[in-house]
């Protein structure tokens, strides 16, 4: 039967043609009475998936598992404010039944944007670090999802109703207290004697404090030490009767403010959990902006700026700490054998088996800027070549390699950092010369680590494009042999052929290649060597005192 034509007015939400004649025949009347329910049945299914994910059916649970798969919003953050969520539109429901309802009815498809819109605003992917919870629920009572430890009820030992409840009774109590202090404050002077109302409050406070019992009981230890065994760190200690009940209450509304704060800044999209959530370090007399996440403990990454001491490297929470710190803090050089010493610059060898918490501390500050850095914690089979820069107050962080004790692959170089002070003023190649400096000490071809990041790639083939001009340019005779640049500069071949590649000097000619003299490149190069003059930023092979470590 041919489709009837739809007429100029009418409605293209849930309803579609159909063969039946009696469906031809529907008033507005009908159509306005249909649409009411649909959207009725849909408000509800949208209301249910505010609900528990604990208290859906299975086959519902599976059923929204694949259908819901929101991506993140541009910004990579939750929704700004829970009312993004509009539970109350047809078109925000994500239910398998009304998807189901909406195929038989014909559904036409310019209601999928909005849907797409629901599933950006909220990102369903995050999830709270605490084992076992379903990140319902807000340590502040006023959020229906967490996803950071500070706002999980679970990890506080409470329930997400009894922080509801908690969050009613703290409204209230704020609530008199400032009604209390505005009656108070209309005819109040500089030195008026406390009201009745704070003398009475003040003995209550007192009374509360006397309530407190001397020590813990028997039972009482005993679940404690079992909930700690149970659940290790992963929970809070339980806190009943090691307080008064007036102290610990204190104690909580400090814990629901601090959460409440984390929130704000979270939906505000300064923070994001899951990702980096250390903005900025302070780093002696330098504040630097992080790049990359860092797996610092928890209670220090949620902060968003930490401070280090430039020295010993340990990480603080607060500039008193830091300062109270840097007044007891005896080092004034990185740990280990100072195996090079030119002007002000100095390399440090750092055995991470002889200073493992120096080498972890070094590590986890050099995942703030770098990418594809793995090791945090493993340090023992690996050397650390600190480079610093000495003035009057001591030895400051330049940059670092780590190199592996025993590399089945001749690798010279694991990972390489210049920190971010002192990038563009040549402490990256003077870095990766140090390292070529050892393998040719050690009488080794060497070769960085793959995969290198994208700064040390490029830093890389700055530095292996300057040697092989340097190369051309002293090289007298009329052959040139990969194999000698490699065994007089140490570098691997197979990185001098890729050089010579990008430099268009390697050409393959009747069955041969033929390394090409080009002496542009070559005059280019001299150029900018006399223009940079002596900058001292280059490595005096001289000032090496190292032999390589035998038997690692």
């Amino acid at each position: 039967m041919p489709r009837r034509k739809r007429t100029a007015g009418s409605s293209s939400d849930g309803t579609a043609d159909s063969d039946d004649s009696g469906d031809h025949e529907k008033t507005d009347s009908s159509h306005s009475e249909a649409n009411q329910r649909n959207n009725t049945r849909l408000t509800r299914a949208s209301l249910r998936l505010s609900q528990s994910s604990q208290d859906a059916p299975p086959d519902v649970k599976q059923a929204a598992e694949r259908d819901e798969s929101p991506p993140r919003t541009p910004t990579g953050n939750a929704p700004s404010s829970e009312s993004d969520i509009d539970i109350s539109s047809p078109n925000a429901s994500h239910d398998e039944s009304v998807t189901k309802d909406q195929k038989d009815s014909g559904s036409d498809p310019s209601h999928r944007p909005k849907r797409r819109r629901f599933h950006e605003s909220y990102n369903f992917n995050m999830k709270c670090p605490t084992p076992g919870c379903n990140s319902l629920g807000h340590l502040t009572g006023k959020h229906e999802r967490h996803f950071s430890i500070s706002g999980c009820p679970l990890y506080h030992n409470l329930s997400a109703d009894e922080c509801k409840v908690k969050a009613i009774e703290r409204e209230k109590q704020e609530e008199e207290r400032s009604q209390g202090q505005n009656e108070e404050n209309r005819h109040a002077t500089r030195h008026q004697a406390p009201t009745p109302r704070q003398v009475r409050y003040k003995e209550k406070v007192m009374e509360m404090r006397k309530r407190r019992d001397s020590g813990l009981t028997k039972d009482q230890k005993e679940k404690y030490m079992e909930h700690r065994q149970t659940h290790g760190t992963t929970r809070e200690p339980l806190l009943e009767n090691i307080t008064s009940d007036y102290d610990l209450e204190l104690f909580r509304k400090a814990q629901a403010r601090a959460s409440e704060d984390l929130e704000k800044l979270r939906l505000q999209g300064q923070i994001t959990e899951g990702s980096n959530m250390i903005k900025t370090i302070l780093f002696g007399r330098y504040e630097l902006d992080t790049w990359y996440h860092s797996p610092y403990p928890e209670e220090y990454a949620r902060l968003g700026r930490l401070y280090v001491c430039e020295f010993c490297l340990k990480y603080m929470k607060s500039q008193t700490i830091l300062r109270r710190h840097m007044a007891k803090c005896v080092w004034k050089h990185p740990p280990g054998d100072e195996v090079y010493r030119k002007g002000a610059i100095s390399v440090f060898e750092v055995d991470g088996k002889k200073n493992k918490i120096y080498c972890q501390n070094l590590c986890l500050l050099a995942k703030l800027f770098l990418d594809h850095k793995t090791l945090y914690y493993d340090v023992e089979p690996f050397l650390f070549y600190v480079m610093t820069e000495a003035d009057n107050t001591g030895c400051h962080l330049v940059g670092y390699f780590s190199k592996e004790k025993n590399s089945f692959l001749n690798y010279n170089v694991s990972c390489i950092l210049t920190m971010p002070q002192y990038m563009r003023q040549g402490y990256g190649k003077m870095l990766i010369d140090f390292s070529y400096l050892l393998s040719k000490v050690e009488e080794k071809v060497g070769s960085p680590e793959r995969p290198l990041s994208d700064l040390g790639l490029i830093s890389y083939r700055s530095y292996w494009k300057e040697v092989l001009l340097r190369y051309m340019c002293n090289f007298k005779g009329k052959e040139i042999s990969i194999k000698e640049i490699s065994q007089e500069t140490a570098v691997n071949p197979v990185d001098i052929v890729s050089t010579l590649q990008s430099l268009q000097m390697l050409k393959y000619w009747k069955g041969k290649h033929l390394v090409l003299k080009r002496q542009d490149l070559i005059d280019e190069w001299k150029a900018k060597e006399t223009k940079r003059g002596n900058n001292n930023k280059t490595i005096d092979p001289s000032s090496l005192k190292w032999t390589p470590p035998k038997g690692t």
